[in-house]
């Protein structure tokens, strides 16, 4: 790459912020500026709890590249506390039966509940999710730009099968943190009207290059690519996106992907990852332990990179971003 660049990451939620935070601290190394970095964020997992506006992917990705993300659960505020939710008990013995109030199984903290009062505010008042991921990501002195996909809902919906061999379907975070992802999936469907944000196509058509973050391809990066149009903007540009492979040695570091993968009809490693990508990516970034795979996936019409992909470090984060950055033409 020549000149000022630009970089659009197309981001679900631990996997991209990872990544995202080792491509922050590579800029000095690339004629790039973290200003001229755009996540278009996942926001199929969106979902209204206690009435609140709860955006994971987009916070997940703030607060690591705040440097305030819990380092072991991944998502959440560092030293946070629990008093709203542990204070949320003494409702349980009154609840009435089939009443959805104060659930407790997805955990809100108290620092976080600030970042949800706020876009809850904020979008009462009229202003666009864009507009309000803006402020927070300020708020936040996040130093790249973050859109998410959509200012209008759409939402993930998962077809579980339940033990009797009936179907039922439900939210994704029902599945996902209610479950904890531990039932087998018949189907996924993307529910709503939703068009491409404006910002999220400038970002996509308008960057230098595109990168398909590591995350699940299926309901991370799944549903911005459902948006209409949002293939063919991609393809009509393949030779300048990269992919990163989610799936490492044939397994999900975080998460259902792989799982969901076989369940979904797709071969759970770097080559089933391949072929979900190779219509919109010229190339695939795979981790050293799946080098045997480098022809099948040039198979695909995919080229193949080979480093390590598994972030544990912010070092090993941004070697991975520098190799994905070196890969683009």
């Amino acid at each position: 790459m020549t000149g000022r660049s630009s970089i659009a990451v197309v981001c679900g939620g631990v996997g991209a912020a990872r990544f995202l935070r080792g491509l922050i601290d590579a800029v000095d190394d690339r004629s790039l500026t973290a200003d001229s970095i755009t996540a278009v964020v996942n926001t199929g997992d969106d979902c209204t709890l206690h009435g609140l506006s709860i955006s994971p992917d987009l916070d997940t990705i703030t607060y690591t590249l705040a440097g305030a993300i819990d380092p072991e659960r991944g998502w959440g505020l560092v030293d946070e506390t629990w008093r709203a939710m542990e204070s949320l008990e003494r409702f349980e013995t009154v609840r009435p039966d089939g009443s959805a109030a104060a659930p407790r199984w997805f955990n809100l903290g108290d620092r976080d509940l600030a970042t949800h009062f706020y876009r809850t505010a904020r979008l009462a008042e009229g202003a666009t999710l864009t507009e309000v991921t803006d402020e927070i990501r300020r708020a936040w002195s996040i130093p790249i730009d973050m859109v998410p996909m959509s200012n209008d809902r759409l939402s993930t919906m998962v077809t579980i099968i339940e033990p009797d061999g009936s179907h039922r379907e439900i939210s994704f975070q029902d599945y996902f943190v209610r479950l904890r992802h531990g039932v087998p999936v018949a189907s996924i469907r993307f529910d709503g009207d939703a068009e491409l944000s404006d910002p999220a196509r400038r970002a996509l058509t308008g960057a230098t290059s595109v990168v398909i973050a590591p995350s699940n391809p299926l309901v991370s990066i799944g549903p911005i690519r459902s948006l209409a149009g949002v293939d063919d903007l991609l393809a009509a540009r393949r030779d300048r996106v990269v992919a990163i492979s989610p799936i490492v040695g044939g397994a999900a570091l975080k998460g259902p992907a792989d799982r969901m993968l076989v369940e979904l009809g797709h071969e759970p490693s770097v080559v089933g990852v391949a072929r979900l990508y190779s219509p919109i990516a010229s190339t695939l970034v795979i981790d050293t332990v799946d080098a045997q795979h480098a022809a099948e996936i040039e198979a695909t019409g995919m080229r193949c990179v080979i480093t390590d992909t598994v972030m544990s470090t912010p070092q090993v984060a941004r070697q991975l971003a520098l190799d994905t950055l070196a890969a683009l033409p």
